[in-house]
């Protein structure tokens, strides 16, 4: 086995992760850092933070904007948004402070260069209530050099290309982390007083949609491998919504976002037989009433009145992109009818327009999907484009809501969930935003910022409150170091016994375990290959098959430090999948119909699970236990 050194660093604040969340940390921290008289912050990325993070290809518009000094929104608005949404189950302190804080998160990005659009009156352009349209091929970029930038002129620190593996502990504190260089032989201890979460959430925990030459596509960055929850759980944090899982709605194999077309151009979803879901599926919203007969309708019921026509043979579903675009350009042909000739011409140059609009989008954000319209000559302005439900994923920020239950706001947050410092878990020193943080969601890219602009102000109170640091015994670090490197130690052992060191009865590969554990998911927790439908019976089988993987979690061998990181990467992912199917079946109800259905507990039962279901892994037992906390409102 190569020789792996051993690379220490303390620190007063360690961030890991490099995404929005991140990045709006390290911002922050920063600054307060320098305001204490010079504490030290510390940033670990297992990419490269130019292109970290959910928005690393880029993004079309800011998901979260209030416009509260513009008088077009309040906080208390977008609380009320939030809680429609997730059918009642939202902590809407958490939710109310992000957002009266996300604005000045996007007057940051406008300063820092991001182009976003603004009509003749010099407003923002809206997609949405909500969402301000931007240039955002290089949005991540410029938040990236604003955190880089901030945390040098501070005396702080980043890596890079270092994967963090788990917590260190200090019996109930966390005293930092642990992990490896994936271009090095590095294994690396970071010591530190605080330590903030934002590793985003998982995807590749079900097994894709796309698979075969698609294998690695997905809506959800394909690197995000559920490390923010595997770090929290092992660290012993409370966990909330681990049962809520994300099923976006998306352009067909290659994942474009609907967004634009839904809120900007107005287009229908419909059926192969032209009809739209959304009208003729009227009466089935009044069985989740009271959220089925609010506004917005949730992203959840959307998803399930679609479901409904492609369950009963009504498939393909299509976007009408063509519809929408030529009603569109009509409206403006129809300003200039006593003119015909000025007419066609206004006709042709807006749709010459909307064409540009629509292929940007995609290019934006998502080109792979501009790349396959274009390989099966699909014309939007001429031809609807298929669309489907994506496979499962857990995502804190967008319309998901699984994540580690944290402290809310001092000023408004109830009794039961405020327990010292904003935005801590449970366990003392460690902080969770973004994905990371639970039962918060509709944060998307800016609303994550914001929260890791809370959660490192709040880190460094804790910091300077509790100004000492944790003591990690020489035996905990020893046992860490052999932890994380093993399946480097195991392939290297065994690798010549056999022909083909990919097939090996002494280890399994990394893409090996991944394909098992989304078989188990896929089959058992209600993938797409069940139509996303479960039950107590197939939950438990799940839970029996994936004790076996967890003990086969110790044979994963990595033949170099790529592998490692996969290796790693997919342990966290099972952690990840265990939280979700235990608490499926601690939930009994189908909250979220579209997002999952439990068959054997259809509907809501408002009665006994309008509450938050949580969960915490017990760090001496190894048990895993479950409860519910109530849902407490502020009164909006």
């Amino acid at each position: 086995m190569a020789k792996f050194e051993t690379v220490e660093v303390t620190t007063d604040l360690l961030i890991v992760g490099g995404g929005m969340a991140a990045c709006g940390a390290a911002v922050e921290a920063a600054y307060w850092a320098k305001k204490q008289g010079g504490m030290k912050v510390t940033l670990v990325d297992k990419a490269a933070m130019d292109r970290s993070g959910a928005v690393a290809m880029g993004l079309s518009a800011l998901n979260q904007y209030v416009g509260i000094a513009a008088g077009d929104n309040t906080a208390e608005d977008y609380v009320r948004y939030v809680r429609q949404d997730l059918m009642g189950i939202t902590r809407e302190d958490l939710v109310f402070n992000i957002a009266r804080h996300v604005d000045s998160t996007v007057h940051l990005f406008e300063k820092w260069g991001l182009p976003i659009w603004k009509d003749d009156a010099g407003k923002y352009v809206h997609e949405g209530r909500w969402q301000v349209m931007i240039n955002g091929e290089s949005y991540k970029v410029v938040v990236a050099e604003a955190a880089k930038n901030a945390l040098r002129e501070a005396g702080g620190e980043y890596y890079e290309r270092v994967f963090i593996v788990e917590p260190l502990m200090d019996g109930d504190r966390v005293a930092g982390a642990v992990g490896f260089s994936t271009r090095d032989n590095k294994f690396y201890i970071f010591r530190a007083k605080a330590t903030l979460v934002a590793m985003g959430g998982a995807v590749h925990v079900f097994r894709p949609r796309s698979v075969g030459e698609g294998f690695g596509r997905s809506w959800y960055p394909p690197f995000n491998s559920g490390s923010s929850a595997y770090f929290t759980i092992k660290a012993g944090a409370e966990m909330t919504c681990q049962e809520v899982r994300f099923i976006p709605v998306r352009f067909k194999d290659g994942y474009g976002p609907v967004g634009a077309w839904f809120l900007l151009f107005k287009a229908a979803a419909t059926n192969a037989f032209g009809e739209n879901y959304m009208q003729t599926h009227q009466d089935e919203l009044k069985k989740y009433a009271p959220y089925g007969a609010g506004k917005p309708i949730p992203a959840c019921l959307r998803n399930h009145l679609g479901m409904m026509d492609l369950f009963a043979g009504k498939g393909p579903l299509y976007m009408q992109t063509a519809e929408a675009i030529n009603k569109i350009a009509e409206g403006v042909k129809a300003q200039h009818k006593d003119d015909p000739k000025e007419a066609d011409k206004a006709f042709k140059k807006k749709m010459k327009h909307l064409e540009e609009e629509a292929w940007e989008d995609f290019l934006d954000m998502t080109i792979s999907q501009a790349i396959l319209w274009a390989a099966t000559n699909t014309e939007p302005e001429k031809v609807p484009s298929e669309i489907a439900p994506c496979e499962p994923y857990f995502i804190g920020s967008h319309s998901g809501a699984s994540g580690a239950w944290v402290s809310g706001p001092e000023d408004c947050a109830p009794k039961d969930y405020f327990w010292g410092y904003t935005n801590m878990c449970t366990v003392k020193g460690l902080f969770a935003a973004g994905d990371a943080s639970g039962a918060s969601s509709h944060k998307f890219s800016s609303g994550s910022h914001a929260e890791g602009r809370i959660a490192a102000k709040s880190a460094i109170k804790f910091i300077t409150e509790n100004n000492t640091l944790p003591k990690v015994d020489a035996k905990q670090l020893e046992a860490a170091r052999e932890r994380v490197l093993r399946p480097v130690e195991l392939y290297e052992a065994n690798k010549d016994d056999t022909t083909d060191p990919t097939i090996n009865p002494k280890y399994l590969m990394p893409r090996q375990f991944m394909d098992r554990l989304q078989k188990i998911m896929d089959e058992y927790a209600g993938g797409v290959s069940m139509q996303f439908t479960t039950n107590e019976k197939l939950l438990k089988r799940g839970l029996e098959l994936l004790a076996f993987l967890k003990e086969d979690s110790e044979k994963i061998g990595a033949s170099n430090l790529h592998d490692l990181m996969r290796a790693w990467e997919n342990i966290h992912r099972m952690w990840q999948a265990e939280a979700h199917v235990r608490t499926l079946l601690f939930r009994e109800e189908t909250r979220w119909p579209g997002y999952y259905y439990r068959s054997d507990k259809q509907g809501l039962d408002d009665k006994d699970w309008k509450v938050f279901a949580n969960c915490k892994w017990d760090r001496t037992s190894g048990e895993w236990g479950f409860m519910k906390r109530p849902i407490v409102g502020i009164g909006v």
